[in-house]
């Protein structure tokens, strides 16, 4: 082959590999990106500043506005339209513990005027009644607000023989603390209540009410704890024995020194 001929495909061949790395290139070269911007109908509601515990009083500085999707917004959010909301908040009370960023509705406040603390977090149709307690009737003091305890009355009851039976009724279960003394809210990291505290506010419905009275004034009350895997599904305070008509577990005292003897005791 000539010298001319090994020249021109030399050049022929560099050539098509310089075009086949071009097209090469350009055919992977990646494609440029298409940022799309999607308007979302946004508006603001009212919503907690910082963590609102429970039964505390709120003020304008514990609320914020905060941007939130139009589509996410219920009836019961306060928005931006109610421009003099946060200041018709300000001294309310918190009826449940509210987290920060949490959306304010009016159901979780009480405004100033419409009740006390207690009143605020007391649900629709019960009754707070408070009944004395002791170390040894309220397990040792170790009984916080928002613990659940069944109610017990110890009462004695003259024989017909003289004698005296102490009979233990069992008259709600499931019933919920409202306080111990003063207090309504168990304190981060506190184990136990305030041990100076000698009254325990019990949630009752209004008969349950009138009994626990009627009761405190035959005997003692004591409270049993309730384990909190016995809740599941369980709602409300529920009756336990009529003392208008049960005895109970008794045990009889014989006086004048005879032997006592016990029954009815499981």
């Amino acid at each position: 082959m000539k010298r001319a001929q090994l020249i021109g495909l030399s050049v022929a061949g560099v050539a098509g590999l310089m075009a086949f790395v071009m097209t090469k290139g350009i055919v992977n070269k990646p494609q440029p990106q298409k940022q799309v911007t999607v308007e979302i109908n946004k508006t603001e509601v009212l919503v907690a500043r910082a963590d609102i515990g429970l039964g505390q009083i709120a003020g304008e500085k514990d609320f914020k506005w905060q941007t939130w999707p139009a589509d996410a917004v219920t009836p019961t959010f306060i928005t931006r339209s109610q421009q003099s909301a946060q200041r018709e908040l300000s001294g309310a009370i918190a009826r449940a513990p509210i987290l920060a960023g949490e959306p304010i509705t009016a159901h979780k406040l009480i405004k100033p005027g419409q009740g006390g603390v207690l009143a605020a977090i007391l649900p629709a149709g019960m009754r707070a009644i408070s009944t004395k307690i002791k170390e040894e009737t309220s397990v040792g003091r170790l009984i916080l607000p928002n613990d659940h305890v069944d109610v017990i009355l110890i009462r004695r009851l003259r024989t017909k023989g003289g004698g005296e039976e102490h009979v233990s009724d069992t008259l709600f279960r499931n019933v919920r603390v409202l306080a111990l003394g003063q207090q309504i809210e168990s304190k981060e990291g506190k184990k136990s209540t305030d041990g100076a505290a000698n009254t325990a506010t019990l949630e009752l419905t209004p008969k349950q009410s009138e009994l626990l009275a009627l009761g405190a004034s035959m005997g003692e009350i004591s409270l049993a704890l309730r384990s909190v895997a016995d809740l599941a599904g369980e709602s409300g305070p529920s009756s336990g024995n009529d003392i208008n008509k049960q005895r109970g577990n008794a045990i009889r005292i014989l006086r004048y020194g005879a032997r006592s003897r016990a029954y009815g005791v499981n």
